[in-house]
């Protein structure tokens, strides 16, 4: 593995010191490491766990800067009987990202982070954690902290087709598609008010190494909506993202391609297969769930503004 791998980022403090101040945290650039030691704790519970899944899957793929300049840190919390109670990951420029902790564990958490003078904008998780570590966060820096964005996670538990169904068909994206593809990531991520990490051609590339895009296109073969799926990890997938061009909008082809390529997840073999939505827009929330989601858990992401001093 390139030897960047195995560096903690360069805004982290010698190890001997973070050692003394880790409260159970122990933190790792190298995704082989982490994963031969939080795959357990991961695998048990692959719906709640899969933002860690399917990042670490394409850390793993693609290496260390797979979303951004700056390499990822990847962290896990040991108990006392020494199993793995919890994960940490940071993939700048996104925000920081945790499994569920409890509140004297987000305060933990929030001093470890402190001490290593790791940079933190953001900080994303199920909402109780995303509350209790924002709280501590500005109290251990003085650092603003807003609400930015509230997502709630679906699991699929029955597939039903959209009524009525838009004329037209599905397809996976080839890579005569890329260019559409590039187009439309960066219209989702515009929408969506999200950082949009590497840009659309490295998604792009990635997903079409695995035909992670599906299309829908009307009758005259014109591509009018598409859905991703992230790769299969411990037997769950999760769709994402889902974008219609504005203009093209209400006519029922988020629905028409999200049911399309969430049935052909389930034909592939995955066990579980999941989806986020935004629970600031309303429209989408219902419609997943009359093709069959079902909500599994609220999630918070947090906004920090500058650390005083």
């Amino acid at each position: 593995m390139d030897p960047e791998t195995r560096a903690v980022d360069r805004h982290a403090v010698d190890r001997h010191a973070v050692d003394r101040h880790t409260a159970g945290w122990h933190f790792t650039g190298d995704v082989d490491e982490f994963l031969a030691r939080t795959r357990d704790f991961l695998h048990s519970r692959p719906d709640l766990h899969t933002v860690q899944l399917t990042v670490t899957e394409r850390l793993r793929r693609s290496g260390p800067q797979a979303y951004g300049d700056r390499p990822a840190l990847l962290g896990y919390l040991v108990r006392e009987d020494g199993g793995v109670g919890a994960t940490l990951l940071h993939t700048p420029p996104y925000a920081v990202g945790a499994t569920r902790l409890t509140a004297d564990e987000a305060e933990a958490l929030a001093a470890v982070l402190v001490d290593l003078g790791r940079p933190v904008t953001g900080f994303a998780s199920e909402r109780a954690t995303a509350e209790a570590f924002a709280a501590a966060w500005q109290r251990r820096t003085g650092a603003s902290a807003r609400l930015h964005d509230r997502h709630r996670l679906y699991r699929l538990a029955e597939l039903t087709d959209p009524s009525p169904m838009p004329e037209g068909r599905a397809r996976v994206a080839g890579e005569a598609d890329r260019e559409l593809l590039v187009r439309w990531h960066d219209g989702f991520v515009e929408d969506a008010g999200t950082h949009g990490g590497r840009g659309g051609a490295d998604w792009a590339d990635f997903r079409l190494s695995y035909g992670g895009v599906t299309l829908w296109e009307t009758p005259d073969g014109t591509p009018v909506s598409m859905a991703g799926v992230t790769p299969t990890v411990a037997g769950q997938a999760r769709i994402a993202p889902v974008y219609t061009p504005r203009e093209l909008r209400g006519r029922g082809y988020a629905g028409a391609v999200t049911a399309q390529v969430s049935r052909a997840a389930l034909a592939s073999g995955v066990g579980e297969l999941l989806l986020f939505t935004d629970l600031a827009n309303p429209t989408s929330n219902a419609l997943y769930q009359r093709i069959g989601y079902r909500p599994v858990a609220d999630w918070a992401e947090y906004a920090f503004g500058e650390r005083a001093g």
